[in-house]
């Protein structure tokens, strides 16, 4: 029989002066029944301790097998010398969290708390938190104010406060339907999380479309599994300014099986070429806005900007500098509906700037020019002054990616402009068998520097996708290459132009690189370029990764191929060289259709010519004509 002892030892109540709200820690001036330092809580094995009212004593300790708990409906937390520490989950996969058997001691407050319980699909989650803030302001109730030191702590703002977490699930700062700023906030929290779909465990939340929540000069550092820094959810508005974030990985749970199932979640499925346990932010929800100006984000791995889910969705970066301190990571992540937007940014990434993960997803990148951020200012209702608009520099973009530029794996438009520059080890834009919208202008000096020399790499998809395992998905999948020539699709048009094609526009740039098509099934790569140049190969192309067969222990395969130029079979190639764009052919290359300007050329590099033949027909290359049919140019 499990012995249940309700006591209440010396409740130390939090003071309040006019709108101040003094953390309990800092709230030296104690009641004086408390001034009786050797007060102790024990709890003996088999016991279960319920603490009705928050606690201050100098010592606590727990016994194997004994536990400390709240009343039904409160929450229970554990600080010591402000530190909200000894709380882990109960199991892998569970969402309540248990003070773990020991002894601690110092300044020991247990702090008893009303339930913040935040559901999220099929689970509820326990949330524990050192503010809450609502429409009236901090609601103390629900506030673990032991853990929130130092500075001013107000219904409107919270100014240089610190919170620390070592323990597991507890959050920094959650903000419900409410206008508040995090004005210099320090935050630390080390021990892993559970979701961040739901935001259990992240520093900071912005949750409801009532909330403006503003992150002002925030230094925040997490390390965790799924230990999020910023999340925007349901709607709310956060506005992140002069700010430095940074995630860390965490240790997965020994039995922890990964999956694609979102309420169980905690590792990044690494079908999409990536490892990692933590994303630095994340937005969710519907309608939510998340901005971050003149900040620094970074994860290890994973990602440090995400969006995941929802509709209406609105990411902007501008003036910041983010991306992944580790070998693998994306720097944005753009699903659904979701409009990204990058302006005047820095990222260093591992793998891609962005994954575009569609259906309908928008991404842009671009300069931080005064009129593009002063729209910003007004449409995701940033509150920014016309002084501080006016001290915003005007800057481009530059992307160093240490794999892809941009990764496709759904529908998606990317457009890039103003003075970008994309630097990248493989492809600059690594399309995966998905309908694309790619629009590049190079008459402000945007630049596209792919190191392996691949601007446009068309592959299917090598995503096994997850499998079913009692009645769960698990990312337990293999991919595996297909043999043998791929069978022609008599249905398939590979001359003409389909809204579902992979297409891509260049206007007024000078391009050096490859294009391959090494799709199998019905889809063609339709290029257009308008007062532009292009230097390289433009082709259907076969194309095989480096190794037949990749699962979760080479993940980092996934994407990389090479590519044998061949005749179209359901991946046609398509050309049209318009005004003013010259095509100077490198090597072999097999189209279906091209079509050039009246002032448009096809040359040869110096010194060698380019011949044309369509059909097996050899055929003059000439401007104002379209040529259709199988089309083979080669260089001598």
């Amino acid at each position: 029989m499990t012995l249940i002892t309700r006591r209440s030892v010396l409740i130390a109540g939090t003071a309040t002066a006019g709108a101040v709200l003094v953390p309990a820690v800092s709230a030296t001036a104690a009641p004086k029944a408390e001034k009786a330092s050797g007060t102790r809580i024990s709890v003996a094995s088999g016991e279960t301790y319920e603490v009705s009212a928050t606690t201050r004593v100098s010592e606590l300790s727990i016994a194997d097998g004994g536990k400390i708990v709240a009343p039904d409906g409160s929450s229970l937390s554990l600080t010591v010398d402000g530190v909200e520490t000894g709380q882990l989950l109960t199991a892998t996969g569970a969402t309540a969290t248990l003070i773990q058997a020991g002894t601690y001691r110092g300044d020991v407050v247990l702090t008893v708390a009303a339930a913040n319980e935040v559901t999220y699909q099929t689970l509820t989650f326990p949330f524990r938190q050192a503010v809450y803030v609502d429409g009236d302001g901090v609601v103390k109730d629900k506030s673990v104010l032991a853990a929130a030191l130092g500075g001013k702590l107000t219904d409107a703002y919270a100014r240089n406060v610190s919170i620390t977490s070592t323990g597991e699930c507890f959050d920094g700062v959650y903000v419900q339907d409410a206008t508040y700023t995090l004005d210099r906030p320090t935050i630390s929290l080390t021990g892993n999380g559970r979701s961040d779909f739901a935001g259990y465990g992240a520093a900071v939340v912005g949750d409801g479309s009532a909330t403006t929540l503003v992150v002002d000069g925030a230094r925040i550092d997490t390390k965790g599994v799924v230990r999020t820094a910023v999340i925007a959810d349901d709607g709310a508005n956060v506005i992140v300014k002069d700010s430095v974030l940074r995630a860390r990985n965490g240790v997965l749970p020994a039995d922890y099986q990964a999956t694609v199932e979102t309420p169980y979640m905690e590792s990044v499925p690494w079908m999409l070429g990536l490892d990692g346990n933590v994303r630095a932010t994340n937005l969710i929800g519907a309608n939510s806005k998340a901005t971050y100006l003149n900040s620094t984000i970074f994860s290890e791995t994973w990602g440090a900007l995400s969006v995941e889910g929802g509709s209406g969705l609105k990411l902007t970066a501008i003036n910041s500098h983010f991306g992944n301190t580790g070998e693998y990571g994306y720097g944005t992540y753009a699903i659904g509906d979701a409009t990204v937007r990058v302006l005047g940014s820095r990222l260093d990434v591992g793998s891609y700037a962005t994954i575009i993960a569609g259906p309908a997803a928008v991404v842009h990148y671009g300069d931080s020019t005064k009129a593009a951020v002063s729209a910003l200012n007004t449409e995701l209702e940033l509150g920014l002054s016309k002084g501080e608009l006016a001290s915003i520099p005007v800057r481009n973009t530059v992307v160093n990616s240490g794999h892809f530029g941009y990764m496709f794996f759904g529908t998606g438009q990317l457009t890039l402009d103003g003075g970008t520059v994309i630097n990248s080890e493989r492809a600059t834009f690594l399309n995966k068998g998905q309908q694309t919208t790619i629009s590049v202008d190079g008459s402000q000096g945007a630049r596209l520097n792919p190191r392996d020399g691949i601007i446009l790499q068309m592959i299917e998809l090598d995503d096994p996708g997850p499998v079913p395992v009692n009645g769960k998905m698990m990312n337990i999948g293999v991919y595996t290459e297909p043999t043998g020539d791929p069978a022609k699709d008599a249905s398939f048009d590979p001359t003409a132009v389909h809204t579902t094609d992979g297409a891509a526009t260049f206007n007024s740039i000078a391009l050096k690189g490859d294009f391959y098509n090494g799709m199998r099934k019905g889809k063609n790569m339709v290029l257009t370029f308008e007062d532009a140049s292009v230097e390289g190969v433009i082709s259907a192309t076969t194309a095989k990764h480096r190794v037949s067969s990749i699962d979760a222990s080479t993940f980092y395969e996934l994407g990389i191929v090479t590519n044998t130029v061949g005749a179209a079979v359901n991946n046609g190639a398509i050309v049209q060289l318009n005004s003013g764009s010259t095509w100077t052919v490198t090597g072999t290359s097999y189209l279906t259709r091209l079509t050039l300007a009246a002032d448009a050329t096809v040359k040869a590099p110096r010194g060698k010519k380019v011949t044309l033949t369509v059909d097996g027909t050899a055929t003059a290359i000439t401007a104002g004509q379209t040529y259709t049919g199988a089309l083979t140019l080669t260089v001598g």
